[in-house]
């Protein structure tokens, strides 16, 4: 084990990590009867999110290895959220609902395109954004859209929430992003998901690039991700109107802890908000090692169940929806 996950283990049984925040009057945020509020929200990217990744060193085979195993690893959590009535927040990448495309010059012409940047994640330092875009059907290119899935998680038995992840997983800071680039992906999503019977209100920025929040508020937007710390807190209210939701922690699986710890870890989080009366913002990315869905997610999603009485699970909609009503 090495020094650095020693040392997070260490912070984790203080109850250093995640931050505890003090109690405010709580029901403003914890609807009654319960003692706490669990949002839970996957970034559903398929190779969108790898393709100028920098632990891919620009190799497009890894972004279409992670988007394949993302497609076999939802298909499994889509049973198992029906198994224990859990319901997520799929923070959706636009393109992946479309059944195809074809250029018309370039890709998606009409869309105005990102400046080259690096961020601590990804490498963008040559051609054009959408150079890898297939421009081709969800039949020969599943890795770049999957309306097929889309159409799984809405026929779920239990109600999902479809979220924006912008249209091409673009860095959204604003030193990186012109509002006229974000506007456009916005634009885009809503009226691909308007087709759809979909009303977009969530918002996750990819790779946490936090940026354009008033163009957010202003395209109709509620809510937003953040990940500046891991804390069991409180939403927070912009001067726009958006709900700030803070992250507590990410769902993953790390080699060097044990698939005991791993679940152990986040069932005591879950446990830590009960007794804190907070709310409890988990995430993950649907690529994760299989391991997570088939050995660690069925055993938190248990304790989750055998713990509803306790805890207000909710889409990040519906849970913004309902703190308009008492702030």
């Amino acid at each position: 084990m090495t020094f650095r996950s020693s040392l997070n283990k260490l912070n984790f049984a203080l109850g250093r990590n995640p931050i505890i925040e003090k109690k405010p009057e709580l029901r403003q945020f914890i609807p009654d009867p319960y003692k706490a509020v669990l949002l839970i929200s996957a970034d559903f990217e398929l190779a969108w999110a790898w393709q100028y990744a920098k632990n891919a060193n620009g190799n497009l085979a890894v972004a279409l290895d992670k988007a394949r195993l993302e497609r076999t690893n939802i298909l499994e959590l889509v049973k198992l959220c029906d198994a224990y009535s859990i319901p997520l927040t799929w923070a959706t990448v636009g393109h992946l609902f479309l059944e195809s495309c074809a250029k018309n010059g370039l890709p998606h012409p009409a869309l105005p395109r990102l400046p080259f940047f690096e961020n601590e994640f990804w490498r963008f330092a040559e051609g054009d954004w959408f150079q890898n875009d297939p421009c081709s059907n969800y039949y020969d290119a599943p890795e770049w859209y999957c309306p097929d899935l889309i159409r799984i998680i809405l026929a779920a038995k239990v109600k999902h929430e479809i979220g924006c992840h912008t249209f091409s997983h673009i860095d959204c800071r604003d030193q990186v992003c012109p509002s006229e680039v974000i506007r456009a992906e916005l634009l885009e999503c809503k009226n691909i998901a308007h087709g759809w019977g979909i009303e977009l209100k969530s918002f996750v920025h990819p790779g946490h690039t936090i940026g354009n929040l008033d163009v957010l508020a202003e395209e109709g937007f509620t809510s937003f991700r953040t990940d500046y710390r891991n804390v069991l807190g409180y939403p927070q209210k912009r001067d726009n109107g958006l709900w700030e939701f803070e992250q507590t922690a990410e769902i993953s699986y790390r080699k060097d802890w044990s698939l005991d710890y791993h679940i152990y870890r986040y069932i005591t989080i879950i446990k830590r908000a009960i007794k804190a009366n907070t709310v409890c913002v988990l995430w993950f990315h649907p690529s994760f090692d299989p391991a997570v869905v088939e050995k660690i997610l069925p055993e938190v999603f248990r304790f989750i169940d055998e713990n509803k009485d306790n805890i207000l699970l909710s889409t990040m909609t519906d849970y913004s929806n309902w703190l308009s009503t008492q702030c």
